[in-house]
């Protein structure tokens, strides 16, 4: 357990998709203008790598690896199939993308209107194939912890856009130079962000 809890805590703090990689940065810039918005994106992005994680790690350890069909018969001990990875990995989350849109669209319409264009485009939101990565170089143990890291990095990538995104309803009504009003303003903020969040790599696990 408490290893489930330090995969947990690192993927939310320490290997924060958008802060420690800068992965996801398109949505995260351009949804950001709004907490309600920021919200819903946030939640969409949670739900899609909670589930593309473990997913992708069934794949992997049971389809792709060398010798991982060895259970279909013993033949095939030597069939390496891990150079479709990238595209096993895009088919999945490009699935479970079209899962929450379809549910966004059917149970909150006002919520699918304002993400617009970049609810389809979760497809190819690199935090969430990065996280899927990841999982694939880190090798986890097991399925559930392959499912932490997936919901860890979907909570930190959702705190890190609704931050961002309170930050900017705010600083509406403060004196930024002309020369800095929208995402430049908004790129300083985020390293600024970024910088705070690398005091968490100071956090023994």
């Amino acid at each position: 357990m408490q290893d489930l809890a330090n995969i947990f805590i690192k993927s939310i703090f320490i290997d924060n998709m958008v802060f420690a990689y800068f992965l996801g940065m398109c949505s995260y810039l351009a949804i950001s203008k709004t907490v309600k918005t920021s919200v819903g994106m946030g939640f969409a992005v949670i739900f899609v790598v909670s589930l593309t994680v473990p997913l992708n790690y069934i794949i992997v350890n049971f389809v792709l690896n060398e010798g991982a069909l060895v259970w279909l018969h013993p033949d095939f001990h030597d069939v390496d199939l891990s150079f479709l990875s990238f595209i096993m990995f895009i088919a999945v989350i490009a699935s479970m993308v079209q899962l929450v849109e379809m549910i966004i669209e059917k149970f909150s319409p006002s919520l699918y209107s304002s993400l617009g264009i970049f609810l389809p485009l979760i497809a190819v939101n690199c935090a969430i194939l990065g996280a899927s990565l990841f999982m694939k170089e880190r090798a986890y143990n097991s399925i559930v912890e392959a499912t932490v890291f997936g919901f860890g990095s979907g909570v930190g990538w959702f705190l890190a856009i609704v931050g961002i995104a309170a930050i900017r309803e705010k600083i509406r009504y403060s004196h930024v130079p002309p020369a800095l009003r929208g995402l430049g303003i908004t790129f300083i903020i985020t390293g600024l962000m970024g910088i705070a969040f690398m005091s968490f790599m100071g956090i023994k696990l």
